[in-house]
């Protein structure tokens, strides 16, 4: 009696409130409800982002494979002709991987970069940070979401290229094209978001992919073999982290690259993933602090 009349009246309450809650099948308050990781959560953002870029299926994923088929045939027309070989196959068949994985790249950046950014400008971001979602699993949706676009880009402009007079797209190391493939679209996509956490506008999303995408992924050796070039500018191209990428996924089709055989692409298999662990790590952090989101 003498220690429950001690007891102060907020204590009380609190205890009252508790039992109320256990005896109505709720959980007490301040106890969390979800432990370890939100399944149900995490699948509602990853089919929200799909479901986004979806509906305008013209444009996120038929346009950019008409779009990169035209750029396989301007350059089969322009340097293609009198049956020109790159690597000892034709040049079609030299170009045609390196455009699907670029093609793969360059929409898992616009789809990732347009998430946070679009809720910025729209005033609907809290509809993103509000959820119970930590920042892992905020980061791993979008993500997810990203390679699920550059996933089906590739697919679509793979089959558009096989049905081109001229490609053969065989496959003499499938591991590389998925490897390579995967890695290039998380890349990409994980700077996407990064620039969708620093961008207040679309002008600075389409700074970054003028000027920084298009470039790397262009002087990439899509449409050339560095060996071509100056010294100087093979090291500048062998510090692009998307000519590994791009040599990486072409040898999975053609079974020869500008990086070397099979031990110097594995390691350079290694290399791009511990790239993505950096950048991974570094994103989350911008996510965890929530600069540029929450302030």
């Amino acid at each position: 009696m003498v220690q429950q009349a001690s007891q102060s009246p907020s204590s009380r309450s609190h205890a009252a409130s508790r039992t109320a809650a256990s005896s109505q099948g709720f959980a007490p308050r301040g106890v969390p409800q979800i432990v370890g990781i939100n399944r149900v959560g995490l699948w509602a953002l990853y089919m929200k982002e799909v479901r986004r870029f979806l509906k305008v299926q013209t444009q996120t994923i038929w346009a950019p494979a008409v779009t990169t088929l035209l750029f396989l045939v301007i350059f089969t027309v322009a340097l293609g002709r009198e049956g020109r070989e790159v690597l000892g196959v034709p040049f079609a068949s030299f170009v045609a991987p390196g455009l699907i994985v670029m093609g793969m790249m360059q929409n898992a950046f616009a789809n990732s970069s347009f998430s946070l950014l679009s809720g910025k400008i729209q005033g609907t971001i809290i509809d993103l940070l509000m959820p119970p979602l930590s920042p892992g699993e905020l980061m791993t949706g979008i993500i997810a979401a990203a390679v699920t676009r550059a996933v089906a880009v590739g697919f679509t402009v793979a089959l558009a290229m096989a049905l081109w007079p001229g490609v053969s797209l065989g496959l003499a190391h499938p591991w590389a094209i998925v490897w390579f493939g995967l890695m290039g679209a998380v890349m990409l996509a994980l700077l996407g978001l990064a620039t969708s956490i620093w961008a207040e506008k679309f002008d600075h999303n389409a700074a970054i992919t003028n000027f920084i995408i298009a470039p790397l992924s262009l002087l990439s050796g899509t449409f050339y073999v560095i060996e071509n070039l100056a010294p100087a500018f093979q090291a500048v191209s062998r510090a692009n982290p998307f000519f590994y990428v791009i040599s990486g996924f072409r040898y999975g089709f053609l079974g020869q690259s500008d990086i070397g055989q099979g031990g110097d692409v594995l390691l350079a298999a290694i290399g791009i993933a511990a790239f993505n662990a950096l950048m991974a790590l570094g994103v989350y952090a911008l996510l965890r602090s929530g600069w540029k989101l929450k302030s």
